[in-house]
Order: structure tokens, then C-alpha cells, then sequence
């Protein structure tokens, strides 16, 4: 029962996540608007890097994935301020790039590792 809420929940922030993605990059004007955009930028980047932690202390990948987070975007910002292309859109579209990154090299790294487990099972 508890894992069932607990993917309701991961689906329900999913969710939010797109819609703040969504709202930031066609400027939909909402009063959800400030709060969505902030669930994006500090999930997103934070999920991707606690799913490359894989098999690790749960309380320690939450840690590094928040703390991932905050970098992502401050240095995002920062190289965004220093070259004089401040855009709030494009701010949101690398974080989502750099995330999907992320997504795809977790998804090659665990088949990676799934094909050697297999293997080694074979032996």
C-alpha cells in the first residue's frame, strides 16, 4: 500500500514538474507560476543525479541530489549573468537538456549493469 502512494506521489510531482517546465517556456501566466517553475528547477536536476546514485544510502543520495540541485542552478545563473544572457526560458531549458542527459545515462548505465548481472548468472 505504501509503495503505491509513494508512486502516486513520484507521478504526481512528475506531473507538476512538466506543467512548471510548460508554464515557464510558453510564459502562461497562473498564480501556481512561481511555485512550479521553483518545484522544476530544484527536482529535476536532483532526481536525475539521485538516479545515477544507485545502491546507495537513500538519506545520502537525497543529500547529494538536493545539493546537485542548488550548483546546477546557481552556476547555471551565475554563467547566464556573466555573459549577459540572462533569460529565464533558456534557464529552464538547459536544467530540462541537462536533465534528460542524466535520464538517458542512468537508463545506459543500468542496462549496462543488468546485462552483467544476467551474464554472470549464466556462469
Amino acid at each position: 500500500m505504501l509503495k503505491q502512494h509513494r508512486r502516486a506521489l513520484a507521478w504526481l510531482v512528475a506531473l507538476a514538474c512538466i506543467a512548471g517546465a510548460v508554464i515557464a517556456l510558453f510564459d502562461i501566466e497562473t498564480p501556481l507560476r512561481p511555485f512550479l517553475i521553483s518545484l522544476f528547477l530544484l527536482v529535476v536536476p536532483g532526481a536525475a543525479v539521485v538516479g545515477l546514485l544507485r545502491d546507495r544510502d537513500p538519506l545520502a543520495a537525497l543529500s547529494v541530489g538536493a545539493a546537485a540541485s542548488l550548483v546546477l542552478n546557481v552556476l547555471l545563473a551565475q554563467a547566464m549573468l556573466l555573459f549577459n544572457a540572462w533569460s529565464p526560458r533558456a534557464g529552464v531549458a538547459t536544467v530540462a537538456v541537462l536533465g534528460g542527459f542524466m535520464y538517458v545515462l542512468r537508463v545506459l548505465y543500468r542496462g549496462k549493469s543488468m546485462q552483467t548481472e544476467q551474464g554472470a548468472r549464466a556462469r
